[in-house]
Parts: structure tokens; C-alpha cells; sequence
């Protein structure tokens, strides 16, 4: 994380002075988009050491959420970014400015070969991490959007159409809107306890009825302590006594493996225990 942090910031510095300097607001726009990134995974790799600290008294479950918070700011912040970059973008398209294409080439082609070295840096873990992944996932779509960079400092030499950079510049930020729109959307969904993607309750449900002993599955709730972590809480109704130990042994081991559910709850219930309910107070007049 250290390593993608430095190697984005120097670029992001070089990026931005380049694109100022050559007046290419596609180069300013990535420059942008690469702030973003160096304040994305600043945003990531503080929330990961927080999240690994143990829980205290006061929090008892730790600090695993600030995964979660951290996306939704990285989110927030880009589409800022973005809309600040599409209103100059709109300012160039109707008065184009001069631009330096070798320049634009040259920057960006860095910013390819950075951008794809973080990426590959990130690949180890993706699978069994949701930052990970997205960090991998994010760094490998900057890489693909310094070539289109590079495409435009090219035809812009070829062509001394200077529209082409505003233009190009526009398609990189709708292409950043796009992703960073999902990533905003996951966000909020996980912050208000939603059930995260790629879980599918009734599928749980079906396995939790399907333990020999369990006559009904009910209270069912699940939701991510972390961007990379799944907890439930469900109530299972087993009408046999002597069978508790072994569903609960049961249906632990098939939440973990199959469904990775990392923090499980289940209360057991005998068959005529009905539902709990909370009957509400009087009110006082």
C-alpha cells in the first residue's frame, strides 16, 4: 500500500505541473483523477490498520467500519473532482486553448506504466479482500485511461485539433463518473447495513432450513462489519433439544465455508417458543 501511495503521489505532482504547463486539461483531468487515487488509498490504508485494532470496552467491535466510511468518502471525493473537471472541460470546449501534444504523450505514458505497476502490486489478495480488489480494479482502469490520454496527444500532433483535449478529457471523467457511481452506491448501501453484494439471503436461508433438526428459520439479518467481512444473526427453531449442539455446530461451519459469513449469531428455539416480541409501554399522558 506504501509503495502505491509514493509511486502515485510523485506522478499525480509531475502529472498536474506538466498538464498545467502544456495546457492539457486531459492531463489535469488524470492528474486529478490520480489525487483522488493518492487520497483513495491513504483513505483504505488508514481504515485497514483501524480495522485491525482489537476492540475495546467502548467498541466492542473494533474499528472494522471505518473500511466502510472510508469508501464513501473516497467516493464522495471523486465525483467532486469530477464535477469541478467536466465544467472546465465545458469552458475549454467553447474556447480551446493551445496544447503541447509531446508533452501530453510523454506524461501519460508514465502514468501507464505506473498505473499498471500498482495494479499488479494489488492483484495478491484481491480475491479474499473487497478494498483490495477495488484498489486493483481502480489502478488497472487509470492505466486504460492514460493510453486514451495518449491516443489524444497523438491525434492532437497529427490533426492541431486542440478541441480533441477537452473532449478527451470529458470521457475520462464520464468513464471515472461511471465507476465511482457504483462505488458510491455500494457504499451507502453497506453503511446502512444492507445486505452486501454477492450475498444472497434466501440462498442462506434455504441452507439454514435444510439442517437436519431445523423445522423453521426466522429474525434472519445480515450485513458487512467491514468491506471485507460478513456478519448474520438468525433464530433457528429446533423442535429436538438434544439436537441444539449439533445444528449450531452445523450451521456455523456452512455459514463459514460456505457462504464466509466471518461473525455468526444463531439463537436456538424450542418448536412452541413462538416469536419474540417486545410488547411497547404505556404511553404517559
Amino acid at each position: 500500500m506504501a509503495t502505491g501511495v509514493g509511486l502515485n503521489t510523485l506522478f499525480f505532482i509531475i502529472e498536474a505541473g506538466c498538464g498545467f504547463w502544456a495546457g492539457s486539461l486531459a492531463l489535469v483531468a488524470d492528474a486529478g483523477h490520480n489525487a483522488g487515487d493518492v487520497i483513495g488509498l491513504l483513505l483504505a490504508w488508514g481504515a485497514s490498520r483501524l480495522a485491525r485494532r482489537p476492540p475495546s470496552r467502548r467498541y466492542t467491535w473494533g474499528f472494522r467500519r471505518t473500511t466502510i466510511y472510508a469508501a464513501l468518502v473516497n467516493a464522495v471525493l471523486l465525483l467532486i473532482a469530477c464535477g469541478a473537471i467536466l465544467w472546465e472541460a465545458w469552458h475549454r470546449l467553447r474556447s480551446p486553448e493551445p496544447v503541447v501534444g509531446p508533452v501530453m504523450i510523454a506524461v501519460a505514458a508514465v502514468g501507464v506504466a505506473i498505473n499498471t505497476l500498482t495494479a499488479i502490486l494489488f492483484m495478491r489478495g484481491r480475491e479474499r479482500d473487497a478494498n483490495l480488489r477495488g484498489a486493483f480494479l481502480h489502478m488497472a482502469a487509470d492505466a486504460a485511461v492514460s493510453v486514451g490520454v495518449v491516443v489524444a496527444g497523438i491525434a492532437i500532433m497529427m490533426t492541431g485539433w486542440t478541441w480533441i483535449d477537452p473532449v478527451v478529457s470529458i470521457a475520462i471523467t464520464l468513464a471515472i463518473v461511471v465507476g465511482t457511481w457504483d462505488l458510491f452506491r455500494e457504499s451507502i448501501d453497506l453503511a446502512l447495513d444492507a445486505v452486501p453484494r454477492g450475498v444472497d439471503p434466501d440462498a442462506i436461508t434455504a441452507a439454514l432450513a435444510g439442517i437436519p433438526g431445523v423445522a423453521e428459520v426466522h429474525d434472519l439479518h445480515i450485513w458487512a462489519a467491514s468491506t471485507s467481512e460478513v456478519s448474520l444473526t438468525a433464530h433457528l427453531v429446533v423442535p429436538d433439544a438434544s439436537g441444539h449442539e449439533s445444528v449450531l455446530s452445523t450451521a456455523t461451519e456452512l455459514l463459514r465455508d460456505r457462504f464466509q459469513v466471518a461473525h455468526t449469531t444463531i439463537q436456538l428455539e424450542a418448536e412452541d417458543a413462538g416469536r419474540c416480541c417486545v410488547q411497547r409501554p404505556a404511553e404517559v399522558l
